[in-house]
């Protein structure tokens, strides 16, 4: 997934403060892959284009980043826009500051979580005021989903690139025995994979109902520097952390920035515990 044939970052920019932040992240991620940084400016109804604005962050990027910057400037549906410049490019990641809450009652809210929700490239949704160059800590919930072991795959992809340890947050919602056992399992499976490829990594295992504020309490605790989440193009596949109301949740209030991709069609992708599928 990270190689370096692939040269992209893709950095939308749109009349937010969030911009430069976002913009900000985006460098250690295109000098460690040696890619280049895309800068989309967009022009919607609601925001006309301010290329004033947009010339001068262009030129900060260039003196700033290290890598080779590109522009481009698209007019109408963010969403729509932002999809046809991925699609021709194929980034290794879209990187969005977001200022609002992903709710369908907005409209970039609603576009920022259909871009989440639907997009096939990995999407790094950054709503914080301030965050640290690179990437120390990644904070990997893990639930009983059959889509775990790339999650964790992905996560060890991106914890070799910034030489980060990986915290396994594993959280039940029930006490139940049963389910306990085989998500600690799966834990233990994800914890050997992670430290069998060279990275450092930890188990934490919680009760509870309020799945997004202990992921967020753990991520501040242990000064999380991103989150990584799966997402699915459709919303009634609810598990515990594809968008849908959880992951929905966590975007919405986390001020840690939050990855989110969509897996890959397997055949079978059942990870079977015990199995050293990882």
């Amino acid at each position: 997934m990270y190689s370096t044939s692939e040269k992209s970052i893709l950095v939308p920019v749109g009349a937010t403060d969030k911009a430069m932040i976002a913009i900000s992240q985006s460098y250690g991620l295109a000098r460690l892959t040696k890619s280049k940084i895309v800068l989309l400016g967009l022009e919607t109804t609601h925001h006309p284009f301010d290329k004033k604005r947009f010339d001068q962050i262009v030129a900060e990027v260039k003196e700033k980043s290290g890598v080779p910057v590109e522009t481009m400037v698209r007019s109408g549906n963010v969403y729509d826009e932002i999809t046809k410049v991925a699609n021709v490019l194929n980034p290794l990641f879209i990187v969005m500051g977001i200022t609002e809450k992903l709710s369908v009652g907005k409209i970039v809210g609603k576009n920022a979580f259909r871009m989440v929700r639907e997009s096939k490239h990995a999407v790094i949704t950054i709503k914080g005021d301030v965050h640290r160059e690179g990437c120390k800590v990644i904070l990997l919930p893990l639930d009983l989903s059959r889509e775990t072991r790339e999650k964790v795959e992905r996560s060890v992809e991106l914890a070799k690139l910034f030489n980060s340890e990986i915290k396994i947050i594993s959280i039940l919602e029930h006490d139940n025995k049963d389910e306990e056992h085989k998500l600690l399992a799966y834990s233990k499976q994800a914890l050997k994979y992670i430290k069998d490829h060279g990275v450092n990594g930890s188990i934490k295992t919680m009760l509870g109902k309020d799945i997004t504020k202990i992921v967020l309490d753990y991520g501040h605790e242990v000064n999380a520097d991103l989150i990584v989440i799966m997402s699915q193009e459709k919303l009634q596949l609810a598990d515990l952390f594809t968008v849908g109301t959880t992951a929905q949740r966590l975007i919405n209030e986390s001020d840690i920035p939050v990855l989110s991709f969509r897996p890959m069609v397997r055949k079978d992708t059942t990870i079977g515990v015990g199995t050293g599928a990882y």
